[in-house]
């Protein structure tokens, strides 16, 4: 069974790396950080390199701990979490060095690329898969594990509003709190804030939001030049895509973002049932959950929206 072959090999393991995904999510914060604290009960030491976050996160039990790298062939084992893809994986010369490999996730489009792979695309978080892992690692959920695993269940469901969350969410939810975990802290703090930066994103990006399609399809956007006019740290650009989708009527949403300076836009895409918008960024080389996902996309912006409308327009029609 995979979760034995991943725990052999964890106990193997003589240094050991945690990565996850370029500009991380709660998810990916949350799962990188669980694992640490989880593999420290199993009396393994493991080093989190994450190269940039936003400093919302560094309330996180051990956030103090994450590095922005060391040396790559240091490490024998490379975990990936909540990252469905390798070209995605933050400094992934890392788990390409290492000479063993495990990948974590929940993303439907995940394409296997360890050694070992455990992905539970019926989990809404990435998080929530880490829950069953350490039960059968026999792992005791402290409150410190639990504040990282319940940082990742609220911010990829979107405070509990998404439709990917089952009863086991609530379940686990319950035992979390039980243990002693803060959730209106974490809330509060992932998502009842925002920063001076984001606030000046967010009203740049409504001033530019066109309605598509008979207001079936929302479009925005943001260039390097507004993160630098605003002084946005890393992550100040986090939800701005779910300002576009709350909209009535609106089926899809579309957010670029203008990646340094160059031709290339990170593309981040919402959507109502109906409407697989992993498959569609699977087309452009990304992928994600049906109804949220992102790919990079080369062009100017009205290139990118083209390319977009284009694919978005065939599965209307379906």
């Amino acid at each position: 069974m995979t979760l034995d072959e991943i725990l052999e090999e964890i106990k193997r393991a003589e240094n050991i790396v945690i990565l996850t995904h370029e500009s991380p999510d709660g998810d990916a914060m949350g799962s990188s950080l669980a694992v640490k604290l989880m593999l420290r009960e199993l009396n393994k030491q493991a080093d989190v390199i994450i190269p940039e976050y936003h400093r919302m996160f560094n309330f996180l039990p051990s956030a103090d701990e994450i590095q922005i790298d060391s040396d790559v062939e240091k490490y024998d084992l490379a975990i990936s979490v909540d990252c469905g893809n390798f070209k995605r994986l933050a400094r992934n010369e890392y788990f390409e060095n290492a000479k063993k490999t495990i990948v974590i996730d929940h993303h439907g489009s995940n394409n296997m690329y360890g050694d070992l792979n455990y992905v539970n695309p019926a989990s809404p978080a990435c998080c929530e898969v880490l829950i069953s892992m350490a039960e059968y690692f026999g792992i005791e959920i402290t409150k410190e594990i639990g504040t990282c695993i319940m940082t990742g269940i609220i911010t990829d469901t979107g405070g509990f509003r998404y439709s990917g969350i089952t009863p086991d969410t609530f379940e686990y939810t319950a035992e979390l709190i039980r243990v002693g975990v803060d959730i209106p802290d974490i809330y509060k703090r992932t998502m009842g804030t925002k920063t001076r930066a984001n606030f000046e994103l967010m009203k740049r990006i409504m001033n530019r939001m066109e309605l598509l399609e008979d207001g079936k399809v929302s479009f925005t956007y943001m260039t390097s030049q507004d993160e630098l006019e605003v002084n946005a740290e890393p992550g100040d650009h986090d939800g701005l895509v779910n300002i576009v989708k709350d909209i009535e009527g609106v089926q899809v949403a579309i957010f670029i973002r203008q990646k340094d300076n160059e031709d290339v836009y990170k593309v981040s895409l919402r959507s109502e049932d109906g409407i697989n918008v992993s498959d569609i960024c699977l087309l452009f080389g990304g992928g994600g959950h049906s109804r949220a996902a992102g790919a990079l996309i080369k062009g100017t912006i009205d290139e990118v929206k083209e390319k977009l409308m284009k694919e978005i327009r065939k599965w209307m029609e379906l």
